[in-house]
């Protein structure tokens, strides 16, 4: 399996992202921190500084898994102004490959016209950015090849329901078990 890559910037919200890299690793799927930046840490806003594996730079798309997009302040705003990787997020949802956002995230791809038609959530108030999506309550959903989460307290059901494509429901559901999740 390829990676699946979770892209930092300054100020995302550490929890939802390092939430899904715990998570994939556990579940023993090859997952990379990637920095949009020129530097190997990156500052959330919460002022955690967290080493990446790579840089934005490095990463060769085409044995890319799956995008990830953390949300948080400034950090969604500094992912959407980082052109390279809106050019990849725009291919994979064309090309019907994996995308996954939480938080404020999501406004990304609304923004971008990929939620057309699809169910996705959002941090609470950032629904008007949602653009054409029906728009849901819920802490994650799955829309084709699109899955949002709601913010930082649905992290981990976003998290394992990104593990539940790649390992299916019995394996999420097991890892929930074993992180003793209830949600």
């Amino acid at each position: 399996m390829n990676d699946i890559c979770v892209f930092f910037g300054e100020g995302y919200e550490e929890i939802e992202a390092l939430t899904v890299v715990d998570i994939l690793r556990r579940a023993a799927i090859p997952v990379k921190m990637v920095s949009i930046t020129e530097a190997m840490e990156v500052t959330g806003s919460h002022q955690i500084t967290v080493k990446m594996d790579c840089l934005l730079s490095e990463v060769d798309f085409d044995r890319v898994e799956m995008i990830v997009l953390p949300g948080g302040m400034p950090g969604t705003k500094n992912l959407e102004a980082c052109e390279a990787l809106m050019d990849q997020v725009d291919a994979f949802v064309k090309a019907d490959r994996p995308v996954s956002a939480i938080c404020a995230a999501p406004s990304i791809l609304g923004h971008r016209g990929h939620l057309q038609g699809r169910q996705a959530c959002c941090f609470p108030g950032m629904e008007g950015h949602l653009e054409g999506a029906e728009v849901l309550k819920v802490p994650s959903v799955v829309s084709g090849n699109i899955t949002t989460g709601r913010g930082m307290g649905a992290a981990i059901s976003f998290a394992l329901a990104v593990l539940e494509r790649y390992q299916g429901k019995e394996a999420a559901a097991a890892m929930a078990d074993k992180i003793v999740y209830q949600g």
